[in-house]
């Protein structure tokens, strides 16, 4: 069968894809067509309300295992003893390993080297296999390797235990994002965007609750254990819900679409190959070509893992000629060296500044109510002031301007109500700049380039970010040994990070959202590309 013209398997956007047969032919062609012409592209069962609730609830899980190994009961501390001879146990991981302030660290951001490798891995894998699938994938193994974190026997393993489970975070931070931005109403895309990451600070805060609490009662082990039951369902559901589909990229389907008219074509033209031949009898050429067609599958599977990673060098090229995009992430990497370093030395600081005693409540709470409320905030006004990227720019360099003054001040302070009061101003501000920050990421390129963007900069914001800040941050400390001081230094790199991103608003900007056709029209042109001779 030969398709003769394009308009017999092109549609009218709003049908579904079909292509008639012009003949009867019966070649495996032919019956790729029947099946083609009554295919029905079913709408998944997750309405865009629930896909926002359930990414919610994960990003809350996985920022509450941050905060629950930075939290004084699962994190603990070493034993040691005053000038008068008074000695206290050991407790959590640094107790149990007997971990240095630097080793400590380390623990803190080894899991960000399996989040390095995998993100732009499973970014470009998005092109060629269907990104929900790939969430499940990766959900499955964070929950195996947090379950290796509380089984822990050596520090070695927990921290190629902490490694896995960035490889497991490393799919969901990449894929979800655009995953929201096509699904959330016009005008309240930044603010679905706000909802999405408030869950950053609150996993952190909830994180610093639930660990202190579950190391304080039980052990720093069943914290690890009881973040892995939580997971496991949306990992399940992952797998077993029909897969949604994300802008810029073709449907499943189709995918296997073409996967499919290759092996057959190539299946075909074995046959033809081999009847000319008249070297082979009946039985071994049917033998043949079963052997034949399965080593096309997977050549068809390996071609379009290959394809995946050949086009990542273009697309980096594509993205790092992107001003908007390197300015903002320049900037982003400056904010979250200090909020990494806040995250997880924040509660130890405030104990030894404050003598706090329930410095994981403390923290908790404030980081909880300032982080909802200012993520949230971020995103609505964005929208009110209408969504664009100078405006996201302006937000971004006010917001942490502003926030980094009452952070300073606030750690200048005595007063423990004082500094709790100012510091609560200064993360209230400081967590406004979500929401706009990752709105530029995702529309300062195309559809297409959304995943890799978002993988990129979460690369870009870790490894130069809070991956060495939480190492630096304990070597300062040990160098000088005053926690007010290593607060103040820490505290004033937002001001570099506001300085960064106020250069964004006077950059030339274009919201790339809608520039680019769909991936569907790419994949039906791949169709009629192969289907005709």
């Amino acid at each position: 069968m030969v398709v003769t013209k394009e308009e017999d398997c092109l549609p009218p956007a709003t049908e579904t894809p079909r292509c008639y047969s012009h003949s009867s032919s019966t070649t495996p062609l032919a019956e790729l067509e029947t099946v083609r012409s009554i295919e029905i592209v079913e709408s998944s069962f997750l309405s865009p309300v629930w896909l926002l609730v359930i990414f919610c609830i994960i990003n809350l899980l996985n920022y509450m295992d941050r905060g629950a190994i930075a939290s004084n009961g699962v994190n603990g501390s070493t034993r040691s003893c005053n000038d008068k001879g008074k000695c206290t146990l050991a407790t959590g991981i640094q107790g149990h390993f007997n971990l240095s302030n630097f080793e400590d660290g380390v623990l803190s951001s080894s899991f960000m080297v399996g989040l390095l490798i995998a993100s732009p891995i499973f970014a470009s894998l998005a092109k060629s296999f269907n990104p929900f699938r790939l969430i499940g994938v990766g959900l499955t193994v964070w929950t195996i390797a947090v379950l290796g974190c509380g089984s822990s026997f050596a520090f070695w393993f927990i921290v190629l235990c902490r490694m896995f489970v960035g490889v497991g975070e490393a799919s969901f931070i990449s894929l979800a994002a655009p995953f929201i931005d096509d699904n959330a109403p016009q005008k309240q895309k930044a603010a679905w965007l706000g909802l999405f990451y408030m869950c950053i600070p609150s996993g952190v805060a909830l994180g610093y609750v639930y660990g202190g609490y579950v190391g304080k009662h039980f052990s720093w082990r069943y914290a690890f254990w009881g973040e892995a039951v939580l997971m496991s369902p949306f990992a399940v559901l992952g797998f077993l819900m029909k897969p949604l589909q994300l802008k810029g990229f073709p449907s499943s389907d189709s995918i296997k679409t073409v996967r499919s008219i290759e092996v057959m074509a190539s299946s075909v033209g074995s046959e033809t190959s081999k009847n000319n031949n008249r070297l082979q009898v009946g039985n071994e050429i049917e033998h043949d070509q079963f052997e034949v067609s399965i080593e096309t599958s997977k050549s068809s599977y390996a071609n379009a893992v290959l394809k995946s990673f050949t086009g990542f060098a273009k697309d980096m090229k594509v993205l790092y000629k992107e001003k908007v995009f390197v300015v903002n992430v320049l900037g982003y990497v400056s904010y979250n060296f200090v909020i990494g370093a806040y995250s997880y030395w924040g509660p130890k600081a405030g104990y030894n500044i404050y003598k706090m005693k329930n410095a994981d409540m403390i923290f908790g709470a404030v980081t909880i109510i300032c982080g909802i409320v200012g993520t949230l905030s971020g995103g609505f006004l964005l929208d009110r002031v209408t969504a664009t990227i100078p405006n996201a720019f302006k937000l971004l360099s006010g917001a942490t301007f502003l926030g980094a003054i009452f952070c300073f001040t606030a750690f200048t302070l005595k007063s423990l109500y004082g500094f709790i009061a100012l510091f609560a101003l200064g993360e209230l501000l400081v967590f406004a700049t979500q929401a706009p920050v990752n709105y530029v990421c995702l529309h300062c390129v195309k559809p297409s380039l959304r995943p890799l963007s978002m993988a990129i900069s979460t690369v870009a914001i870790h490894i130069f970010g809070d991956v060495p800040s939480s190492p630096l941050v304990g070597i300062v400390q040990d160098h000088i040994n005053s926690w007010r001081k290593t607060a103040l230094i820490l505290t004033s790199i937002l001001f570099l990070a506001a300085a960064i991103w106020f250069i964004g608003i006077f950059i030339n900007s274009v919201d790339r959202f809608n520039q680019e056709e769909t991936g569907s029209e790419n994949t039906r042109r791949q169709e009629l590309s192969i289907l005709t001779p």
